[in-house]
């Protein structure tokens, strides 16, 4: 049975108080650009008694809240193309269920470094073209758009249940680079689709018993509030400010992983 209990497993209010806080500046991040599991999923990792794999499963349950409240608010105020996110997200939910349940199998330190390169690559890329992602650059092939838009669904949703740092930015810049999204409906689309990866993993976690239940909803609470301003600043501010949070979100994320990396050579 997954644990309900409200403080984490150290018993420390202040312990709960700092992830609160953390989950809360996750959902931001996560509704502007992605890459909320960059703040939320260490936190969680620094809290005595807590193993990995609830770590991992914890952070799904908080994050599902805050991608779907954020969700829901792009849809509200942009329009989201449903008619693209709504395949995206049926097959990254199938294919994010597929990675979670070989996780276990996948050694992540052969991945790290590869995710490390790629996230080097399309940093530098936005950071050179300053009109990508200014305006959208639509294909007008309808098979080729969904082509591309469903293949990047299967690889992302597959990365996000097998590893899982930086899904969100990573489905942003595949939107904005390989479908022709301008960043903030690349933004929006992203929001539907990580909801799915989000319950995909946690459909795996949940009958396991290694998510915290309790300990999750405050988070998710926490995470919905960060979700919702998160959206709404991104909308009113538009596609440079969502580029420049995407820029700082990335460089996070390479030395983030340089040093998970750097650690398993060494060890």
């Amino acid at each position: 049975m997954p644990a309900l209990d409200l403080l984490p497993p150290d018993g420390s209010a202040t312990s709960l108080l700092v992830l609160l806080l953390a989950a809360a500046a996750a959902g931001w991040v996560d509704a502007v650009v992605g890459g909320g599991g960059l703040v939320q999923l260490p936190a969680l990792l620094l809290v005595g008694g807590l193993s990995p794999l609830q770590a991992l499963a914890t952070n799904k349950l908080a994050s599902v809240a805050g991608t779907t409240t954020s969700a829901l608010t792009y849809l509200r105020r942009t329009g989201t193309d449903l008619r693209t996110a709504l395949p995206m997200a049926a097959v990254a939910f199938g294919l994010s269920l597929l990675g979670a349940s070989v996780a276990a199998r996948l050694p992540a330190e052969a991945i790290k470094p590869v995710i490390v390169v790629a996230l080097v690559v399309v940093a530098a890329v936005t950071a050179l073209r300053p009109s990508l992602g200014d305006l959208p650059r639509p294909r007008r092939e309808a098979l080729a758009h969904y082509g591309l838009a469903m293949a990047l669904a299967a690889v992302i949703g597959f990365y996000d249940g097998v590893l899982g740092p930086g899904t969100g930015t990573f489905l942003v810049i595949g939107l904005v680079a390989v479908v022709g999204y301008d960043f903030l409906r690349a933004s929006a689309t992203a929001k539907v689709v990580n909801v799915a990866t989000n319950l995909g993993a946690l459909a795996f976690f949940l009958p396991t018993g290694a998510v915290l239940v309790g300990l999750g909803v405050l988070m998710a609470a926490a995470n919905v509030a960060g979700a919702y301003l998160g959206a709404r600043m991104a909308i009113a501010r538009g596609n440079r400010f969502i580029r420049v949070v995407f820029l700082v979100v990335a460089g996070a994320l390479v030395v983030r992983l340089s040093s998970d990396v750097w650690d398993d050579h060494r060890g």
